[in-house]
């Protein structure tokens, strides 16, 4: 996995790859002090339009009831550009791997026939904390459990030097950031117009569309137009910006736990005109904090009773409850498994190399090479419970070691990857900086996704974390429509980009 690093844009020789040609033959015509001043402006309306996270000060668990520091993402100007061809190949990974996670889910709540095959360890599935085992045998619409999955995607070059992508991760319970996918797509419209009518850019604007359709073709209920809810943990949440986005944007309402409640094995909202029915949450709490009765007694963030209406089959819950067991990254590793067990295909896209410090061999070699690696929490999320070898400290590494020995279950090991670098915008001009991608699928009648993602990039030199929290920046990513869609979506994308930008300067 090691290697010279891949540029997006430019190749080993100096030479501008295809896809880039025309963004840089315009990004070369561009003076300093507009992008300067372009900058400038993008911070300012972010900051105006408040789009922000809030940081924990341990881990984030999303869940915290007292407030957190807010901070803006920094938003990148340079964007990340994906050719068709890449794209369409990237999609069926994407939409392969998802199908096995739901049915891998289905089949660890019902017969669990992975684990009677020994593909995967049944220790692995039940001694995990996501594992819930008050939804066993529960029927829920369509045997789908991640409705919205957010795969972390990597690129870094393989042993001929190319860029090859790489699944990092899978995110399968609340996955976040598809707000900051949007902003960034109408703040790039705003700035910069005239990118858009010179590229060929395929649209992401319709993503609150396609979500509103996946939530509601999950509704248990057999009625023409099921009511659609956002469930947040509230203000203090750090993706609460998402949550308060997505609501207007699929035109349903943002409620809180105390909005709801449970009468005769139904959930009902209140309202200003009396109850009305819920038949589709679209959860963005975890599975400890939905219910009271059911989970952690203590949380004044669900509905109590929520759970029993759900096994009852009278409220579908986007995502699952208990999606978290197959996005443990000790579950990870077995992915590409699934896929050849459940659909009968090899992997489109490959996992990074994995060592599961459960195993003594996998123990003895992580132990051993600690400086070289990437050792994880299996729990671990935003970054934090990480360890980066070759930028840590002699301390950092034996302090860690010293985890890794008392809890090895609890760890697992990756390459340093070189990931791949895309030129980016900094304070001393423009300079390569790590990014990975993350695209978001949905899971419905069909699967589907809007052609592109929300790239994340490590602001600090050299830096490989990518996460907001610990200083990563997002930027817009463009997917190329080949020619074969002719001149008309040309122009519709620059009418797009001119509505949206409207649309954004009009938000306050």
């Amino acid at each position: 996995m090691s290697g010279p690093k891949f540029d997006e844009m430019n190749t080993a020789d100096a030479g501008v790859r295809a896809h880039y040609q025309s963004y840089q033959r315009w990004l070369a015509r561009q003076p300093d002090a507009v992008m300067q001043a372009r900058r400038a402006e993008a911070e300012m309306i972010f900051r105006r339009v408040g789009i922000t996270f809030a940081v924990y000060g341990d881990k984030d668990d999303g869940n915290s009831e007292t407030g957190g520091t807010e901070r803006l993402i920094p938003f990148d100007l340079i964007p990340r550009v994906i050719p068709a061809h890449e794209w369409d190949s990237m999609e069926r990974g994407l939409v392969q791997r998802v199908t096995a996670l739901n049915r891998f889910i289905h089949d660890v709540y019902h017969d669990q026939e992975i684990v009677k095959a020994g593909v995967v360890p049944s220790e692995q599935i039940f001694q995990n904390a996501q594992f819930r085992p008050e939804m066993m045998g529960v029927e829920v619409p369509g045997n789908i459990y991640s409705h919205i999955s957010g795969i972390d995607i990597v690129r870094a070059p393989n042993a001929q030097g190319e860029g090859e992508y790489y699944v990092l991760e899978d995110n399968l319970r609340v996955p976040s950031g598809v707000s900051y996918m949007l902003e960034d797509r109408k703040m790039m419209m705003r700035l910069f117009p005239d990118l858009f009518s010179e590229n060929r850019v395929a649209p992401v604007a319709h993503y609150p569309d396609l979500l509103l359709e996946t939530l509601r073709d999950n509704s248990p209920a057999h009625r023409a137009d099921p009511t659609v809810v956002v469930l947040t943990p509230g203000m203090y949440n750090s993706a609460y910006f998402e949550h308060a986005f997505l609501a207007p944007q699929m035109g349903v309402e943002l409620v809180e736990g105390q909005d709801l409640f449970v009468k005769d094995n139904f959930v009902y909202m209140r309202t200003t005109r009396g109850p009305k029915r819920v038949d589709v949450i679209y959860r963005r709490v975890d599975d400890d904090f939905l219910d009271p009765l059911a989970f952690r007694p203590t949380s004044t963030l669900g509905c109590a009773g929520l759970l029993n209406v759900y096994r009852s089959g009278n409220v579908a819950l986007c995502n699952a409850i208990g999606t978290g067991v197959a996005d443990d990254k000790s579950i990870y590793p077995y992915v590409p498994k699934m896929i050849e067990f459940y659909l009968g295909e090899k992997p489109i896209l490959k996992n990074v190399p994995t060592y599961m410090c459960r195993n003594p061999d996998d123990l003895k070699y992580t132990l051993a090479n600690m400086k070289d690696l990437v050792v994880k929490e299996v729990h671990g999320a935003g970054g934090y419970g990480m360890l980066v070898g070759p930028a840590s400290t002699q301390a950092e590494i034996e302090n860690f070691r010293k985890a890794v020995m008392a809890n090895p279950a609890g760890y697992i090991a990756q390459p340093t990857l070189s990931l791949s670098t895309c030129p980016t915008y900094v304070e001393s001009g423009i300079a390569p900086r790590h990014i990975d991608l993350r695209p978001f699928v949905l899971s419905g009648k069909t699967v589907q996704m809007v052609p592109g993602g929300l790239t994340r990039v490590a602001l600090k030199d050299g830096s490989l974390v990518v996460n907001s929290s610990q200083g990563g920046g997002t930027k817009d990513t463009w997917v190329l429509e080949d020619d074969s869609h002719g001149t008309g979506d040309s122009q519709s994308q620059s009418q797009a980009g001119q509505s949206q930008s409207q649309s954004l300067a009009g938000v306050r």
